[in-house]
């Protein structure tokens, strides 16, 4: 998404003209989203700074939640950013296969490109183990094709979070949409017993986004990032996996992605990933209640 190369009916008709009654997950489903928005909210606001709740927030250490304790970079620095997309890859097949072996409790995946690259390890939850398996500037159809990866991982939840890139390089929407659903489903069938999450693509910064490929930003409009998140629940939904829309949570109030939660107006700051922890405790306190 840092390497510069680089429709939709809404959720609630597409339900109300289905003639089965839907099952109680789902309904389940939409109560958590609105519970993790309420709670998520209220972190944001308080203050209006997420930096001071930052410094009081307890840091686990690296070492004790992450399966592989590499050094996660920020967008400008790093090794690991440096990376051709084979060599990054290789080194997710290596820390996979290390994974698989390990066979660690409560192994949760992240998947998807630089947003899930970039999360601080420090700022990870620090119940589960974690498997990073981003890439920076990665697409649908990339992802689609590197799950095999970590095939022989055993995880308790795998999160997935991609589609931006495909928008800055104007993938079609129906190829973007049907490589989501072939994603969820390939991973089902590689992870029978796994929690799978997929998550909704976040808003840019529209104007104030001085990221280098800003042009290519200004060019999606944010209001279809939250049409094709209408779609992307509806697919969640068919193929039983749960949801978590998390683009109301970083928007401000034209819709943009607010700017104290991005370094770039496309990446995001710690205040970001701030919110984005949150409302993967709050969901996982949420689940653990049912």
């Amino acid at each position: 998404m840092s390497e510069p190369p680089l429709k939709s009916a809404s959720f609630t008709r597409s339900v109300a003209s289905s003639t089965p009654p839907l099952p109680t997950w789902v309904y389940v489903s939409l109560a958590v989203n609105g519970l993790l928005l309420a709670v998520v909210l209220l972190v944001v606001l308080r203050d209006y700074s997420l930096s001071a709740a930052s410094r009081s927030l307890p840091t686990p250490s690296v070492q004790s939640n992450l399966l592989v304790p590499v050094s996660t970079p920020t967008p400008e620095l790093g090794p690991r950013h440096q990376l051709t997309y084979q060599q990054w890859v290789d080194l997710l097949r290596q820390e996979a296969k290390a994974a698989a072996e390990a066979n660690p409790q409560r192994l949760t995946v992240l998947v998807g490109d630089s947003l899930s690259l970039w999360f601080p390890p420090e700022l990870l939850p620090a119940a589960q183990t974690w498997l990073n398996q981003g890439i920076s500037g990665e697409t649908s159809a990339g992802l689609l094709k590197r799950l095999d990866l970590f095939e022989q991982t055993q995880p308790e939840t795998i999160l997935v979070m991609i589609g931006i890139n495909d928008l800055i390089r104007q993938v079609r929407d129906e190829t973007l949409l049907a490589n989501h659903r072939q994603i969820l489903r390939t991973l089902r069938q590689q992870h029978p017993d796994a929690q799978i999450v997929l998550q909704s693509i976040l808003p840019h910064g529209g104007a104030q986004a001085s990221w280098e490929g800003r042009d290519r930003l200004l060019a999606i409009s944010n209001d279809h990032i939250r049409q094709l998140n209408q779609e992307l629940q509806t697919i969640a939904i068919a193929e039983e996996v749960d949801y978590l829309d998390l683009h109301p949570l970083f928007s401000d109030a034209q819709g943009n992605l607010h700017p104290e939660l991005s370094t770039d107006g496309l990446h995001l700051s710690r205040q970001g990933y701030l919110v984005w922890r949150t409302a993967l405790q709050m969901r996982e306190v949420t689940k653990n209640e049912e």
